[in-house]
């Protein structure tokens, strides 16, 4: 049977007590059940969960709380130098008179009188530490029989001491 063409299609039969033990043909694997999606999920754990992600801000990663705080102490260093740095420069008490400029609404403005006496003195600026004010009348007001009149006198605003720097 060498050379007979049988030989080669026939393909051997098993044993009879074989079949049993023959495993059988593999069957197609079924398809994953598709994961239920967000919308189709309805469950009060899920709703809760859903409550709770809409209300909570996201959560930072430990780096990025670290850059935070770095940040902000950078910047608590920088103002407390530039705070420092303004204790630094010596403040001066100066003595002397110029007077208060009035404002629009015809209030004295003693800031701008004592940076004039600050200036005067050699400073920069500087802040009203006492004032004075003085009555100054026209010359018609010491006529003998005259009347006096509201726009015969006025008041005089003065710096008379400044903390200079």
């Amino acid at each position: 049977m060498i050379g007979s063409p049988l030989a080669e299609t026939e393909t051997p039969k098993p044993a009879p007590g074989a079949e049993a033990q023959s495993t059988p043909p593999p069957q197609p694997e079924p398809a994953p059940q598709p994961l239920p999606s967000q919308s189709e999920k309805g469950g009060l754990l899920d709703q809760m969960g859903r409550f709770f992600d809409s209300m909570l801000p996201p959560v930072k990663s430990p780096g990025e709380t670290l850059g935070d705080f770095n940040s902000r102490a950078k910047d608590a260093a920088k103002d407390a130098g530039d705070a420092l740095s303004r204790l630094a420069k010596p403040a001066t008490m100066v003595s002397g008179r110029m007077v208060c400029p009035s404002a629009a609404n015809g209030t004295p403005d003693c800031k701008i009188g004592a940076d004039k006496l600050c200036q005067a003195k050699g400073y920069k600026e500087g802040k009203s530490l006492n004032t004075g004010s003085v009555e100054t009348c026209s010359p018609k007001v010491l006529i003998p029989g005259r009347q006096r009149k509201p726009d015969d006198c006025r008041t005089d605003n003065f710096v008379t001491t400044a903390l200079c720097q």
